[in-house]
């Protein structure tokens, strides 16, 4: 049985510990799962490209016609607020915040009613990175048939699908699964993919059956600083398994090489099953952005 810690949340307008923070069964987040969340790194807490991930929220919220309850600095007074607390009591450097907004309370209907006060909580828990064997060796991945809804860029906290194939790299011990969507490339369960083929990254682009991640936007200032080509288009799944590297990107993982996929090798020569030179950069580059881009 799971501990709750007792660390300081926020929930519609008060602060309390997380043990005693509570929300009605009639909470649409509870009953439909109709809302959407965030997720903001910090790092010695400091937020990590808050403006854009302020942003996606806005964006998620608008999609499911939600008004946003705060504005950008109030967001950032509670998300300063939940991190000096964290830090206070447990010491941690580097953090993650969780926003959750949803609809409200309201009696069971599946038409969205008009007049009801969205529920807010946030939270804050110490990051998990991956570790230094993870970064050295890379990681394995399974792949799967992307079996989610429809509506993979809206920041749901509908994510039965995506629970679901997270648990498949569970199963077999394996960091991620990659999914596939009518042969091509969408993302994993919990991160995006990019491909390198001849030193270009690629990615799947933007559409209704990808999360736009934060790193998104990142990784492409970063292949400009390094002089890489970066190019968004829809990736085969042959494409993917003859890759010279795989990536993951989020923001626990930031950007992590993937080394296995279904158990063969990914990449070619002397690198096969080994981090390539593309990922090496991408993460120094990625630990300079977190230096400069965090307030």
């Amino acid at each position: 049985m799971q501990t709750i810690p007792d660390t300081l949340c926020y929930l519609n307008g008060a602060y309390s510990s997380l043990r005693d923070a509570k929300v009605s069964v009639l909470d649409r987040g509870f009953i439909f799962g109709d809302g959407i969340y965030e997720v903001v790194p910090a790092y010695g807490g400091k937020l990590f490209r808050f403006d854009e991930h302020m942003a996606r929220l806005n964006r998620s919220l608008a999609k499911l016609r939600i008004a946003n309850p705060h504005s950008a600095a109030e967001w950032l007074v509670r998300c300063r607020k939940l991190l000096a607390a964290l830090v206070e009591t447990t010491g941690a450097a580097d953090q993650l915040v969780y926003i959750q907004i949803t609809r409200g309370v309201a009696l069971r209907d599946h038409v969205m009613p008009a007049d009801i006060a969205p529920t807010v909580f946030m939270m804050c828990s110490a990051m998990k990175p991956p570790s230094p064997e993870q970064r050295h060796r890379g990681v394995a991945c399974v792949s799967a048939r992307d079996f989610r809804w429809e509506r993979g860029d809206i920041k749901s906290i509908s994510l039965l699908g995506n629970v679901l194939a997270r648990q498949i790299s569970a199963d077999h011990g394996a960091a991620e699964t990659i999914m596939f969507r009518d042969g091509h490339l969408t993302e994993a369960a919990a991160c995006n993919v990019w491909v390198v083929h001849e030193g270009a990254l690629l990615g799947p682009p933007k559409s209704e059956h990808v999360l736009e991640g934060i790193r998104y936007d990142l990784i492409r200032e970063l292949c400009e600083e390094e002089g890489m080509a970066y190019n968004l288009r829809p990736i085969a799944e042959a494409d993917v398994f003859s890759a010279d590297e795989l990536l993951l990107s989020s923001a626990t993982k930031e950007v992590l090489a993937v080394t296995t996929l279904d158990g063969q090798a990914v990449g070619h020569g002397a690198l096969r099953g080994k981090p390539g030179p593309v990922y090496a950069k991408l993460f120094e580059a990625y630990q300079r952005a977190k230096l400069a881009q965090s307030i």
